[in-house]
């Protein structure tokens, strides 16, 4: 079942400004350390920037609350698998958030998908709550 949806645009040249303008401060308040050696190491820095920033967006909005109720820019982070498929890594209040949207018997997976066309980066977050199988050899609890 479907527990939330969301998605963001941003605009990669205000990412890029934004970053000019307050650099570190920015970069620390807003983004992990993984996502920022992940930006350091890309050609378009201020690309990958701006399709992590509308992906917290977007899970804020599937989440259901946006940037407020005490959910944080870190609580959200994005990293990559080996093939390069994004992953939505929630702690602190948005990990919160997500057990409490998610039905008993049920697992939350956060699924993300982001693409960029200069100068716009965009993000997609489905947050999805599948039943956990039960192994049919064990009594119920």
């Amino acid at each position: 079942m479907i527990l939330g949806i969301g998605t963001d645009l941003a605009n990669i040249e205000r990412i890029a400004a934004t970053l000019e303008r307050f650099g570190d401060r920015f970069r620390n308040r807003v983004f992990t350390e993984r996502e920022q050696r992940k930006a350091a190491s890309r050609k378009d820095e201020a690309g990958t920037y701006a399709k992590r920033w509308a992906a917290k967006e977007a899970c804020s909005k599937a989440l259901g609350t946006g940037l407020r109720m005490g959910i944080s820019w870190r609580d959200m982070a994005v990293s990559n698998l080996a093939t390069g498929q994004p992953v939505m890594h929630l702690t602190g209040w948005a990990a919160e958030r997500l057990a409490a949207m998610t039905p008993p018997g049920h697992e939350a997976l956060v699924h993300v998908t982001l693409t960029d066309d200069h100068p716009w980066a965009q993000a997609f977050v489905v947050i999805e709550a599948r039943m956990i199988e039960t192994d049919p050899k064990q009594p119920p609890a």
